[in-house]
């Protein structure tokens, strides 16, 4: 997957969206008050207090190495690895996942969604926008990913404390706004999340400009002040409070610069040595653990970004291995890359399940583990790009995927729908995308009804189809 262009401007910076500067007030004349128009937001109402940790495996996760084994297949589809049992009668999952079989109670295997999309810039859109997208390759938007839709629909639900609602654990250089599709088309820059790109696994990790030194307290409270007065002319000049999102950024960055809450809930030091060295002393083990004490802390979404295991947390990097999840034959050798990504996934994915539960979060959290689609179920061979020499690879294929799923109050140890004996299609419980975001929306509390205007003015549902999963629900 090759990193691509970004026409738009993406996420603004940490920089600029902690830096209170008066210019970005002061730098609108008052016609251009009077021209600003804000999108429209939902009407307040109480929502419950659950929240989503979404974990992103970008390239496409091989579904029939990981949770839909088919031993009794052909060699060219089966592959090398054996499954084993889980402690869930009938559960079955890879030999490189020993953790996943001692908790297979506390989550649920889905084996049956599928789209239709096979580039990866086509699988982000569809996947995690639930449309069918414009351009069936690019990774630029033309709909709003999932979690900028929760991020709009829940402003009511924003907190005093300033703690973002929506935030992106992923690492520099990957955090542009489009490499992923994590775009938020006509629901504005507004609704993109807060991305900490720093590795939380390094020596005193700390999201940038969150604490005040004596000297920057001070100017803050001088631009505060600025800032009051600022209130008054925007009142003055529309009563009917539509250019109340023009200093949205300063707000928040406000809130969170004066908040002790934001501060400790970013602070991996107050975790012991012995729940760190759980979840995995690398960047996907801390980013794990501190989107739990995000959603602990009281963020609506979370996105934690697993792209790369190599090159940090003293992981070698692998001759044969591949950044990502995208394990054709000429980027990598499927089953040595598998040999060092599965354990460190097999790692992190059950600390984090393991952890929700112990600390009574399986209902409040609602964890998803997925990305845009599955892998070929028959092996290819091609000579790699980075050996010369030829070794065993999948191709891209969205007719099939597995992903796990947790939390949420739902009945776990399950495995819903199945595929065809080479792991081709879906044969029970076929659904696509859309009913996995129906059930998170549902989950935190959004009007599956919901519309909001696009750049015509036209309403769009945050969904144009799909139901919530009924194995999914919460179990009273």
């Amino acid at each position: 997957m090759q990193m691509q262009p970004t026409p738009c401007r993406g996420p603004v910076s940490r920089r600029s969206f902690l830096e209170i500067g008066a210019s970005s007030i002061c730098g609108l004349g008052l016609g251009g008050l009077l021209q600003a128009r804000a999108a429209s937001t939902p009407a307040a109402r109480p929502f419950p207090d659950t929240s989503v940790i979404f974990v992103w495996l970008p390239g496409g996760p091989p579904h029939m190495e990981m949770y839909d084994m088919k031993p009794d297949a052909p060699a060219e589809f089966r592959g090398i690895f054996s499954p084993i049992k889980t402690n869930v009668p009938g559960m079955e999952v890879c030999e490189l996942f020993p953790q996943h079989a001692r908790c297979a109670d506390k989550y649920t295997i889905i084996r049956s969604i599928a789209h239709e999309f096979a580039d990866h810039g086509g699988g982000h859109k569809r996947f995690l926008t639930g449309r069918l997208p414009a351009t069936p390759t690019g990774f630029v938007n033309d709909a709003p990913m999932v979690g900028s839709i929760a991020s709009k629909a829940l402003e009511g639900k924003r907190h005093a404390d300033g703690l973002p609602n929506y935030i992106g654990l992923i690492r520099a250089g990957r955090d542009q706004i489009d490499t992923f599709s994590f775009g938020a088309a006509y629901l504005g820059s507004q609704t993109h999340p807060f991305i900490v790109n720093q590795d939380p696994n390094e020596p005193g990790f700390k999201v940038d400009n969150i604490a005040l030194d004596g000297g920057m307290a001070a100017r803050l409270d001088d631009r505060a002040t600025l800032l009051r007065g600022f209130d008054k002319l925007r009142r003055d000049v529309d009563g009917s409070g539509l250019v109340r999102n023009m200093d949205v950024f300063n707000q928040r960055a406000l809130a969170m610069m004066t908040s002790p809450r934001v501060r400790d809930a970013f602070d991996l030091s107050k975790e012991s040595t012995q729940v760190r060295d759980r979840f995995g002393r690398h960047p996907w083990g801390q980013r794990a653990l501190l989107a739990r004490r995000l959603v602990e802390a009281g963020a609506s979404w979370v996105t934690v970004e697993m792209e790369n295991p190599y090159g940090a947390g003293g992981i070698p990097w692998l001759k044969n291995g591949v950044y990502n999840w995208d394990s054709h034959a000429v980027n990598c050798h499927l089953f040595d890359d598998a040999r060092v990504r599965f354990p460190l996934y097999d790692k992190v994915i059950t600390a984090l399940v393991e952890d929700l539960h112990s600390r009574g979060l399986q209902r409040k959290v609602m964890l998803i583990v997925t990305g845009e689609f599955g892998r070929t179920p028959r092996l290819s061979v091609q000579k790699g790009t980075g050996t010369g020499v030829d070794q065993p690879g999948r191709d891209h294929w969205p007719q099939a995927m597995s992903m796990l799923v947790s939390g949420g109050g739902m009945r776990t140890g399950q495995i819903i729908g199945a595929t065809n004996a080479r792991g081709e299609h879906p044969i029970e419980r076929a659904m696509t995308p859309n009913d996995l975001w129906a059930t998170v929306f549902q989950h935190l509390g959004i009007d599956l009804d919901l519309s909001f205007p696009d750049h015509q003015g036209r309403p769009m549902p945050i969904l144009p189809f799909g139901e919530p999963i009924p194995e999914l629900q919460p179990v009273t």
